[in-house]
């Protein structure tokens, strides 16, 4: 696991007096301006925001420092993240996205299906984006308690009984 977690991207200017465009990754949007200031993936830059306004897709915010449109569309594409001692806990039932990607997949017999390459959620639930060499194609397992029934964070495994027909 590490230290940061991506919990937003920055999307360019909002309007032309400096204010971006901030898409949230939180499960409740509004919070990544409790996290704040937010780092780049190194840690290297910092990133004080406050939220300004609710938009399509996002939030205005101002980052302190860009006061021109040319600034805050410089850091487009900018993914922010917060330290994980910043993050609320979570039950046990529950992951962060960062903590799942990397982890090797097994069957229920123990056979290795490929290691998870991303999350992904187009509003019907959870995907985990799974690539393997044993595996024709990219396969995409819903991240259920039936499709996934355990998660091992301290042995880097995930053990998955897929739907019939999946593989």
């Amino acid at each position: 696991m590490t230290d940061l977690v991506c919990v937003g991207a920055l999307a360019g200017a909002y309007g032309v007096k400096g204010e971006s465009r901030l898409k949230s990754f939180c499960a409740v949007p509004e919070d990544i301006a409790r996290y704040s200031p937010l780092t780049d993936e190194r840690g290297a830059a910092a990133y004080a925001i406050t939220l300004t306004g609710t938009i399509s897709n996002g939030f205005a915010a101002r980052i302190a420092g860009v006061t021109s449109k040319e600034q805050a569309d410089a850091l487009r594409g900018v993914r922010l993240y917060a330290r994980r001692a910043q993050l609320p806990s979570l039950p046990d039932d529950e992951f962060y996205h960062a903590d799942l990607i990397g982890l090797e997949v097994l069957d229920t017999g123990g056979t290795p299906l490929g290691h998870v390459r991303s999350v992904l959620n187009h509003g019907a639930g959870d995907l985990l984006e799974i690539h393997g060499p044993g595996l024709a194609a990219t396969l995409l397992l819903p991240f259920t308690r039936a499709a996934v029934p355990t998660v091992d964070l301290e042995r880097g495994r995930i053990i998955a009984d897929p739907p019939d027909g999946l593989l």
